[in-house]
C-alpha cells in the first residue's frame, strides 16, 4: 500500500479525528498536511505521535516517496503549542511524564527520516510547534509579520517536553537555547534564517513551492550531504564563533554560562517559579552528558511541572484570558459593537500618548491626539516615536511599516476634526470637575452617536455623565501606565451606559491587545479600589517601625514585580494621597489610611516626578552607586525614631498583612458586584496591579489558603488593628458553608 492510500484511508475515531492527510506528487515529494478538524489553530494532540509515527513508517517503506514536505492546513497559523487541556487533565506527574516520552519518539522518527522532511511555516510556529520544525531536516518560512518561532512554555510554568531545546542548542548554540527557553520570547524569520535554524525565507504564495524544490534538493542526497548543506543568509562573525568557542566548548565556560543563567534567574523569579531551572538543568546536563540523559532529565522535570500549583495557576490564567477574548462583555448576543474608524483623544500626556499610540499602532484606527499647546502635543508624539523606535531596534518593524502607523496619527491644539470622530477617550487630569466641562465641551462638537470614553481610575462614570447630554454614551476606559505594556483595560459600564456603547469599548479594547475585563461603577472602580488597602497597610507598617527596604523586598520575595512603596514613587504621593481620601469617603473607616503621606506632601515629596519621595531619585542617587537607595531623611520627615533594624513584624506578616488587605476588598468587591466573577477578579489583579501571577489572583489565593484559615488570619489582626481586618461577608459565607470560589 502506499503512503498516499494508507494515510488518508486510514478510519477517524470520534475520540480521535485523523487531522495528517497526504497528496503524493508525480515527482515523490509527499505533502503532509497537519489540519485538526473543528479548531481554529493546530495544536498537538494525543493522537498526533500515534499518526505521526504511522506516517513516518509508510514514508519510509514507499519506494515511490524522495522526500516530504510537512504544512498545516490552517491558513494563518503552522502549530501553536500542544494542546493545554490535554497536560492540565495530566492526572499524575507520571501520566504526564508519558506524554513527553510518547512526543520524544515520535520526533526521533521524524528527526531520523531517511527520507527528508521540510517544514513549510507560515504564522505561529510555537512550542511543540517549533519542536516540530527543529526535529525537520529542512525549514523554509515566510517572510510574514504573521510568522513566528519560539517556545511559550515557560509562561505556562513548563517547559518544551519534545527535545526542542537540545535541537536548538545543537542549532544555534546554548546561549540561544537558554535565552528562547528562559524568555518565551519569539523567534523573527530572518533572525531563524541567521542561525540555520531556516533553510529559506519567502512571501506566502510561494511557500508550497519553495518548501518542494528544498525537498527535492535533500531527497537527492545523501544523508551526509544533507547535513552538510550550506543555509542560505546564515552569519557567523569570527567575533560570535569565539564567544561561543568559549562558553560553551569547554568545560569552565559552560559552567561560567549556566551559573550566570542560573543567578539571573533566581534574581528574577525569587524561586516561585520551577520551570526556568528547570530548563537550565536539561540545557546543562545536554551539554555534559549528551541528547539522551537530557531527554531523561526533560521527561521527568516536565511530568513533575505539569501536575505542579504553579503551572495550573498559569494554565488557569491562560483559559480566563482565552475565554475573555471570546466575550463581548455585555450579555446577550444581539448586542453588537458600533463600528468605529476614527478616535479623537484629549490628552498628550503619558497616558494619552499611550493610548493613541495603541488605537493607531496596534488596532490600526485613525487617531487625533489634541492638548493644549504646541509643545504638549510635540512631546506625546515624541513619546510615540520612541516606542516606535524601540520595536525598530528590537526588529519587530521596519521604518517603512513605523511610516504606515505614524501616517494614522495627527496632532491637534484645537477642535479641528473633533465631529468626525467616532470615539473620544479623555486622559486629562483626574480631576471631576475638569472631566465634566471637557464632557460638556465634546457634546458641543458632537454627533448623538458618537462615544465618549473616560480613562479614569476612581471617579464614577455616573458622576462624570452627571450632566451629560446623554449619559448612555458615556463609558469607562481605564488603562494602566505604561499603556504599550500593561496589558489590562478594565472598561467601567454605569447605570445608564448602553450595552451597546460598554460592546464597542469592548472590541476596541481587543483591537488594541488588551486583555479587557468590565466592571461595575463605583468609587475606584475594581483595580483602583483593591489597590488602596494594599498601599495603606504598607504605609502602616511603615509608621510601626518597619524599614522602606523591609517592606519592599518582602513583598517582591512574595511575587509582586515591585514593593508597594515603590509603587507610591512611580504613581506620584500626591495622586496617591488624592485617591485614598476618595477611598475612604466612599468605603469609610475599612479604607482609612494612616497619616503618612499627608506628612510626606508637607515635606513637597511627590515621589519620582519631583525626585524627592521613599527613595533617592537624580543625582542624590547617582552619588550613591548604581544600587536604588532609600532616602534617609524619610524616617525623621514622618517623625519616626528609630533605625528600622529593630522592628519585630516578620517578613511573613509584612506579607500577609498588605496581600491580605489586597484580597479582602477584591471580596468586598465581589460582594458588592463591581466585577463579575472570580475570574475576572482574578484577571484584573494579575494583569492590571501585578499580583503574583503564579498565585492564580485573589480568588484562587483564597481557595488556596482554605476560605477558614483566612478568615483565622484576618481575625487574629482584627484584634490587633481594628476594624480594617474584619472579613469580607463573601468570606465569612464560604468559610462557613466550605466552599470555594472555583470549585
Amino acid at each position: 500500500m502506499t503512503l498516499e492510500s494508507y494515510v488518508n484511508a486510514r478510519p477517524a475515531s470520534s475520540s480521535s479525528p485523523r487531522a495528517l492527510s497526504v497528496d503524493v506528487r508525480d515527482d515523490g515529494i509527499a505533502i503532509v498536511t497537519y489540519d485538526v478538524p473543528g479548531e481554529p489553530v493546530n495544536t498537538l494532540k494525543a493522537s498526533f505521535a500515534e499518526e505521526f509515527d504511522e506516517l513516518i513508517t509508510q514514508l519510509e517503506i514507499d519506494p515511490h516517496v524522495r522526500a516530504a514536505v510537512f504544512l498545516s492546513g490552517k491558513s494563518d497559523s503552522f502549530i501553536v503549542g500542544a494542546d493545554i487541556d490535554m497536560l492540565k487533565g495530566a492526572k499524575s506527574a507520571a501520566e504526564a511524564e508519558e506524554l513527553s516520552r510518547t512526543g520524544h519518539r515520535a520526533l526521533a522518527r521524524l528527526a531520523s527520516s531517511k527520507k527528508p522532511v521540510v517544514a513549510a511555516v507560515h504564522g505561529p510556529a510555537l512550542g511543540g510547534g517549533f519542536e516540530v520544525v527543529l526535529a525537520c531536516q529542512g525549514c523554509v518560512l515566510t517572510n510574514d509579520r504573521k510568522t513566528t518561532l519560539g517556545f511559550p512554555e515557560v509562561q505556562l510554568g513548563l517547559l518544551p517536553g519534545v527535545n526542542g531545546l537540545q535541537r536548538l542548542a545543537e542549532k544555534a548554540g546554548l546561549e540561544v537555547a537558554l535565552d528562547h527557553g528562559l524568555t518565551g520570547k519569539n523567534m523573527r524569520p530572518k533572525k531563524a534564517l541567521e542561525l540555520g535554524i531556516a533553510d529559506d525565507l519567502v512571501a506566502r504564495p510561494i511557500l508550497e513551492q519553495a518548501a518542494i524544490e528544498l525537498a527535492q534538493s535533500l531527497g537527492s542526497r545523501s544523508g551526509a550531504q544533507r547535513s552538510k548543506r550550506p543555509v542560505r543568509g546564515k552569519k557567523s562573525s569570527v567575533s560570535s564563533e569565539l564567544t561561543r568557542a568559549a562558553l560553551e566548548m569547554n568545560p569552565v565556560g559552560r559552567a561560567i554560562l549556566f551559573q550566570k543563567a542560573r543567578t539571573m534567574t533566581l534574581a528574577k523569579t525569587h524561586g516561585h517559579y520551577p520551570a526556568p531551572l528547570a530548563i537550565i538543568e536539561v540545557l546543562k546536563t545536554y551539554a555534559s552528558r549528551g541528547f539522551a540523559a537530557s531527554a531523561e532529565v526533560e521527561a521527568r522535570a516536565f511530568g513533575e511541572l505539569a501536575v505542579s500549583p504553579v503551572a495550573h495557576r498559569l494554565m488557569d490564567l491562560f483559559f480566563a484570558q482565552n475565554a475573555l477574548k471570546k466575550e463581548s462583555g455585555v450579555e446577550g448576543a444581539d448586542v453588537k459593537p458600533r463600528k468605529v474608524q476614527s478616535v479623537f483623544v484629549l490628552g498628550a500626556g503619558l497616558m494619552g500618548s499611550g493610548i493613541a499610540y495603541v488605537t493607531s499602532a496596534t488596532a490600526d484606527l485613525h487617531v487625533r491626539m489634541k492638548d493644549r499647546d504646541d509643545a504638549a502635543v510635540s512631546r506625546g508624539l515624541a513619546s510615540i516615536t520612541k516606542i516606535l523606535d524601540d520595536r525598530v531596534k528590537k526588529k519587530q518593524l521596519t521604518r517603512i511599516e513605523v511610516g504606515q502607523k505614524l501616517a494614522l496619527l495627527t496632532v491637534t491644539t484645537d477642535d479641528s476634526g473633533l465631529k468626525g470622530t467616532d470615539l473620544v477617550i479623555e486622559a486629562v487630569f483626574e480631576d471631576l470637575a475638569l472631566k465634566q466641562q471637557v464632557l460638556r465641551d465634546v457634546e458641543e462638537h458632537v454627533g448623538p452617536d458618537v462615544i465618549f470614553a473616560s480613562n479614569t481610575s476612581s471617579i464614577p462614570i455616573a458622576q462624570i455623565a452627571a450632566n451629560a447630554r446623554r449619559p448612555g454614551q458615556v463609558v469607562g476606559m481605564h488603562y494602566f501606565s505604561p499603556v504599550d505594556k500593561m496589558p489590562l483595560l478594565e472598561v467601567v459600564r454605569a447605570e445608564k451606559t448602553s450595552p451597546e456603547v460598554v460592546a464597542t469599548a469592548v472590541a476596541i479594547g481587543k483591537k488594541q491587545g488588551k486583555t479587557v475585563i468590565v466592571v461595575r461603577d463605583g468609587v475606584g472602580f475594581y483595580t483602583t479600589r483593591v489597590l488602596a488597602p494594599y498601599l495603606n497597610e504598607a504605609s502602616f507598617l511603615l509608621t510601626e517601625g518597619v524599614s522602606v527596604e523591609a517592606i519592599d523586598r518582602a513583598l517582591v520575595d512574595y511575587g509582586w514585580p515591585v514593593g508597594p512603596l515603590t509603587l507610591v514613587d512611580e504613581i506620584g504621593m500626591d495622586v496617591a494621597a488624592h485617591v485614598g481620601r476618595m477611598m475612604h469617603e466612599a468605603y469609610g473607616e475599612r479604607l482609612a489610611p494612616p497619616p503618612l503621606i499627608d506628612q510626606v506632601l508637607l515635606e513637597g515629596r511627590r515621589g519620582r516626578k519631583n525626585e524627592k519621595g521613599f527613595y533617592l531619585y537624580g543625582k542624590a542617587a547617582r552619588a550613591r552607586g548604581k544600587e536604588k537607595r532609600v532616602d534617609p531623611t524619610i524616617y525623621r520627615g514622618l517623625g519616626l525614631d528609630m533605625p528600622p533594624s529593630r522592628s519585630k513584624v516578620t517578613t511573613e506578616d509584612i506579607q500577609m498583612r498588605c496581600t491580605l488587605q489586597f484580597v479582602n476588598e477584591a471580596l468586598h468587591a465581589f460582594g458588592d458586584r463591581i466585577v463579575r466573577s472570580a475570574r475576572d477578579g482574578d484577571i484584573g489583579a494579575v494583569f492590571g496591579l501585578g499580583f503574583p501571577p503564579f498565585r492564580g489572583g485573589p480568588f484562587r489565593l483564597i481557595d488556596a489558603m482554605g476560605a477558614t484559615d483566612a478568615v483565622r488570619r484576618m481575625r487574629s489582626y482584627e484584634q490587633s488593628f481594628g476594624k480594617r481586618w474584619t472579613p469580607a461577608p463573601v468570606l465569612l459565607e464560604l468559610a462557613e458553608q466550605n466552599r470555594r470560589f472555583y470549585e
